[in-house]
């Protein structure tokens, strides 16, 4: 009997210790998930050529890729274009720098490669504006590109970036005469911050796309388009939903989309190393009021409301969805499942390669064909 209390005198404190590091631990992925990031150096900078004007990265399924992007530096120059891929081998690439670098610049080695590929709207050599939209978080800034359409497209960001990633499309638009409003949202970096500073991953930011169609409406337009790009699709799909203003809302534009975040932070878990059944453990506490604040998030998340597959019988509008079979960040089976559940609304023509949100990067001429072909085939190229 004493040696049965011994045991259990050492054994209780042991499981009490290692159900608070489980829980802190659970707590923590949590975290990673709402909380906003700064933009992540995930390739190295081997050497700089600039007689040759090339620039050699260590090499990953990303900065292997064909076509045009961009590289986040810190030194002289803080965001550079890369084109061609001119060699390889195992560990590196050697590709054509289309910013110029001057000899004895400073460029540090850690960088990030993007496929925002434009960084300003000035880029664009098109008429636009920046203008304020009066959300729900406060004045959103957004840039306005006019056109004749009354047919408005409302371009939405993804998760850990800013509006420029939305940039690459807006030509296509213009092209085809429709307006572009290139929005922010709440926590974003640009637009105001919330109580809490978090994600919500769509359930709350929807409100400040909302607030864009109502500024659209006041200002000419008759119809709306929603461009999402990765969480952003989330947070289209949330507004298409739930908007006041949903009789507006004409269709869906996806890239890279966020279906079901389930599917997602499950994935992204699981290539981090995080180990069942903690994945599903950190969806839980964020699903519940009291760990959700525990886990970073100023309410709790409603992941059954963001799954748009368990919900695709409420969608109402046309949609193209257009995502890399191997995305590798945002694995595209819920987007495939949707077009599955809905192939009355739902165009996904088929997209390998491209990595995540990198498809104009990769296959421009593909892309630019299947929103335009999706555009026409829906009766949004219209002039009215």
């Amino acid at each position: 009997m004493k040696s049965l209390r011994h045991a259990v005198a050492f054994l209780v404190p042991a499981l009490l210790a290692f159900a608070t590091g489980a829980a802190l631990l659970v707590f923590s992925i949590g975290r990673r998930v709402v909380t906003p990031r700064s933009r992540v150096a995930d390739t190295e900078i081997l050497s700089v050529d600039t007689g040759a004007q090339t620039i050699e990265l260590t090499r990953n399924p990303d900065t292997e890729l064909p076509g045009r992007y961009g590289l986040f530096t810190t030194g002289t120059y803080g965001y550079v274009k890369l084109g061609a891929v001119l060699s390889a081998d195992a560990k590196s690439v050697r590709r054509k720098l289309l910013t110029q670098i001057e000899p004895g610049a400073k460029i540090d080695r850690a960088a990030g490669f993007s496929g925002w590929y434009y960084a300003s709207p000035t880029e664009l050599h098109l008429p636009w504006e920046p203008v304020l939209i009066g959300s729900p978080a406060g004045p959103c800034p957004a840039w306005f590109f006019p056109a004749e359409s009354s047919t408005w497209v409302i371009q939405v960001h993804g998760r850990g970036v800013t509006r420029a990633e939305c940039l690459r499309a807006v030509p296509v638009f213009h092209a085809l005469g429709l307006p572009n409003l290139v929005v922010s949202y709440r926590n974003d970096g640009e637009a105001p911050r919330s109580r809490g500073g978090s994600y919500a991953l769509g359930a709350s930011e929807w409100r400040d796309v909302d607030a864009a169609i109502a500024y659209a409406l006041r200002h000419g337009a008759v119809r709306v388009l929603l461009m999402g790009w990765s969480m952003g699709g989330a947070i289209a799909l949330q507004t298409a939903l739930s908007s006041g203003n949903r009789q507006a809302i004409a269709g869906l534009i996806l890239d890279s989309p966020v279906v079901d975040w389930r599917t997602v932070l499950k994935f992204q878990a699981h290539e981090s190393g995080i180990v069942d059944p903690l994945p599903a453990l950190a969806m839980n506490a964020l699903s519940a009021p009291l760990t959700a604040r525990l886990s970073g998030a100023e309410d709790a998340i409603p992941f059954d409301r963001l799954d748009m597959v368990a919900r695709a019988g409420e969608l109402t509008v046309p949609t193209l969805i257009l995502h890399s079979d191997d995305d590798g960040f945002v694995p595209a089976d819920a987007s495939h499942a949707l077009a599955a559940a809905r192939p009355d609304l739902v165009t996904m023509p088929a997209f390998s390669v491209a990595r995540h949100t990198k498809l104009w990067n990769y296959d421009q001429v593909g892309w630019t064909a299947a929103i335009t072909e999706w555009m026409s085939a829906n009766g949004f190229t219209d002039a009215g």
